[in-house]
């Protein structure tokens, strides 16, 4: 564990570092993956922030471990109060929607639900409700639980969100006003 964690510690928060060698060796050793999974726990942002982006790699290489780590991404994970953390599940749960089982998926729909309510950074909200916006098509049910919140993020300073939050309600069929 405290080599993955130096290995992704350190540099400028923006770099990947050595992210792409711990993803490396990860793939070359599954029996790693849950070493790199701890890295989500270090006291240091930056590590955490890295071990998102390796977990993405990981998992877009490796879908089929996905499902292995889904209960505890839904529950560890979603309780990390950083963006990038917040971010990357709502890219995991959209690239491997399929991969959730029903239940999960209803946890994954309250988690991203909970971070466009909450969350203020710009990529989190933009990434949850780009996935709620998938997701909305086929479950009505998200509709009523965000509709208020995206009507108020289309009015946002940040163009981006404001775009993003209009995305969500056009895929929810609801006015922007």
């Amino acid at each position: 564990m405290d080599a993955f964690r130096t290995m992704l510690a350190g540099g400028h928060p923006n770099s990947l570092g050595r992210t792409e060698a711990v993803v490396a060796m990860v793939l070359d050793d599954p029996a790693r993956m849950d070493e790199l999974y701890q890295c989500y726990f270090s006291d240091d942002a930056v590590v955490r922030l890295r071990t998102s982006s390796a977990c993405k790699r990981v998992f877009a290489a490796r879908p089929d471990w996905l499902p292995a780590y889904a209960d505890r991404l839904l529950t560890e994970v979603a309780a990390i109060d950083q963006p990038s953390a917040k971010w990357t599940l709502a890219q995991l749960f959209d690239q491997h929607a399929e991969r959730l089982t029903p239940a999960q998926r209803a946890t994954a729909t309250d988690v991203l639900i909970r971070n466009v309510h909450e969350e203020d950074d710009w990529i989190a909200l933009n990434m949850s409700m780009k996935t709620l916006a998938r997701w909305a098509r086929r479950d009505p049910t998200i509709v009523p639980r965000v509709e208020t919140r995206a009507r108020a993020l289309a009015d946002d300073r940040r163009k981006s969100v404001a775009k993003g939050a209009l995305k969500l309600l056009n895929a929810m069929d609801v006015s922007p006003l």
